[in-house]
């Protein structure tokens, strides 16, 4: 071990950070840091791994499926880098086998193991290439869950990926909890010592930054142990780490898994790491779909992805998974794009992106919708038709269309007898076939 860390007698729990009787605090030192995006960034998945072990578990048969779905949504473009699998259960090994039968280049099956010799056997036999490592890094793990210095944990963390680099098996080093770890006292100096040993093996070692709490924080001029920022630049430019080499891995339990996976991205790590719908320990992990859009931004394409794939995926989990995804969940909920306001229904009758960032409808295969209440007016009826029914050019319902007035007077009749809810889309198509195409003919309405 050529790099030691900074021993403590006792562990630095940063409590001037985090109080534990308080919120935690975000302290400033107006740094400023550079941004260096990577020429080549990624997405990985552990669905699989992290995702579900927050949810019913999935069965052998749903798996595959769903990383058939990860491929066909990838589509060859090799954004979609990785997905990982547990190897403890049949059922999983089962599964993983399958997989990885298929004979995919993407996503590439990785595994995730205890810090444990004896899993390698698993790994190797199931010819399986790279595998996640446990690898905790702050004192409040070190000290208080292994109990173990700072100096014992080191060592048993460089023993495992030795034992991995000499079963020629890729260790991708997940550290544990960085955003609460004395970064420069530990998290460099293991940093260092692996990339010596990636060096003199010439077997690719990872790292992936895990913020196990969500505690990461995506503001420049931030101190450690909390900054994205600092964090994947000071992994690359003090602890020797190339960019392809690093992976962060976000949970959301303060509403930044996204910003602060785009952040890893913006300072120079390559990979981020995510699951279906943002499934995951607590709060949830980034969500996967929100990472391509992330990548849209940035590269300005999204490649060859199959987007509209992520419909399909949807219905996959909330019929197969009985997971029920919130209706407002950005680009996938049933409600993401519909509008209840009559002044924007009226925006979207006229041009659909005065309310519509992009083209929803042809990208995601979810057309901008409005909601049919107590408040809509007759532009709203209008572009619900239109929408719906797919209706453009000389077919396309105007607000000034007389068959609209029956129509608003029907969903107006709902509500003075006391009704409270949206009207359904069922009830929607039932007044508009009644009311509208009644000497209109369209092949959608009959």
């Amino acid at each position: 071990m050529k790099y030691n860390p900074v021993e403590a007698i006792k562990p630095n729990l940063y409590k001037y950070v985090f109080p534990y009787d308080e919120i935690p605090k975000i302290k400033f030192n107006n740094i400023q840091l550079p941004m260096d995006i990577p020429e080549n960034i990624w997405i990985t998945d552990t669905t699989f791994r992290d995702g579900q072990q927050s949810m019913t578990s999935m069965n052998t048969e749903q798996m595959v499926k769903i990383y058939d779905y990860l491929h066909e949504l990838d589509n060859g473009s090799g954004i979609i880098k990785q997905t990982e699998f547990f190897l403890y259960s049949q059922k999983d090994r089962n599964a993983a086998e399958q997989c990885m039968s298929r004979g995919y280049d993407f996503p590439e099956i990785t595994s995730w193991i205890r810090a444990n010799k004896d899993d390698f056997n698993i790994v190797k036999s199931m010819g399986i290439k790279e595998t996640g490592i446990l690898m905790s890094c702050s004192d409040y793990h070190i000290f208080n869950k292994l109990n173990k210095t700072r100096q014992e944990a080191m060592k048993m963390y460089l023993d495992i990926a030795y034992a991995a680099l000499e079963n020629g098996i890729v260790p991708r080093c997940h550290f544990e909890d960085i955003t609460r770890a004395d970064f420069y006292g530990f998290v460099v100096p293991l940093a260092r010592n692996l990339m010596d040993m990636m060096n003199e093996s010439k077997i690719n070692v990872k790292i992936r930054a895990c913020d196990t709490l969500g505690l990461g924080v995506s503001h420049v001029g931030v101190e450690l142990p909390r900054s994205v920022p600092a964090i994947i630049h000071g992994l690359r430019y003090y602890g020797n780490v190339p960019s392809s080499s690093i992976e962060w891995h976000g949970h959301n339990d303060y509403y930044g898994a996204v910003t602060n996976s785009t952040t890893s991205w913006l300072y120079g790590g390559s990979s981020v790491n995510t699951t279906m719908f943002g499934i995951g320990e607590r709060v949830g992990n980034t969500p996967l779909e929100a990472m391509i859009i992330e990548y849209g931004q940035i590269k300005g394409n999204t490649a060859e992805m199959n987007l509209e794939l992520i419909n399909e995926i949807e219905k996959f989990f909330e019929k197969d998974l009985d997971y029920a995804i919130p209706p407002k969940t950005p680009f996938v909920g049933k409600e993401f794009n519909v509008t209840k306001a009559g002044i924007h229904a009226d925006g979207l009758l006229k041009d659909e992106e005065i309310y519509n960032s992009f083209d929803t409808r042809r990208i995601l295969g979810k057309p901008p919708l409005v909601a049919i209440n107590s408040y809509s007016g007759i532009s709203s009826i209008a572009y619900w038709i239109n929408s719906y029914f797919d209706l453009c050019g000389d077919k396309k319902i105007h607000k000034g269309d007389n068959r609209l007035i029956p129509v608003k007077n029907k969903i107006d009749s709902e509500y003075d007898s006391g009704r409270t809810t949206n009207i359904s889309s069922e009830e929607m198509e039932k007044f508009a076939k009644l009311y509208i195409f009644n000497n209109y003919q369209n092949e959608r309405a009959i």
